[in-house]
């Protein structure tokens, strides 16, 4: 029923000012604000037609886990652009970080697996990651 649908996704931050910066200036993204008073939010418009929706929430909560996932070709040179720009990268335990902050998996580890990911968040304390495929 829905295998025809364009889909897209959602998420919540306590500031949409600051995320409009962040998403926008910080990361270079296309974005766009719609909407008047507490009925505003963002769409951030990405490679391929992808966009996704970012709304204001009162008392908002950020995200456990990873929302937003960006492909690069090379990591290295994202993570410093990345740090170039103020964002900080976050080291999770468990994960064999570099000095960068880049976690390294390495071959045979799951045919799906990235070669390196690293991860930040936004201001809302959303998290979001770079990855490198193999």
């Amino acid at each position: 029923m829905l295998g025809q649908s364009q889909a897209f996704s959602g998420f919540a931050v306590g500031d949409l000012d600051a995320a409009r910066r962040f998403y926008g200036e910080t990361l270079g993204l296309q974005v766009e604000e719609t909407g008047q008073g507490d009925m505003r939010m963002l769409t951030l418009r990405l490679a391929g037609g992808t966009q996704v929706f970012v709304y204001p929430k009162e008392a908002h909560t950020p995200a456990t886990f990873t929302i937003l996932n960006f492909p690069v070709d090379d990591i290295e040179a994202a993570v410093d652009e990345l740090q170039r720009r103020g964002v900080t990268l976050e080291r999770y335990p468990g994960f064999d970080h570099d000095e960068k902050g880049i976690v390294r998996i390495g071959e045979g580890e799951g045919d799906d697996a990235p070669a390196a990911i690293a991860w930040f968040t936004d201001p809302a304390g959303n998290v979001l990651a770079i990855l490198q495929e193999h």
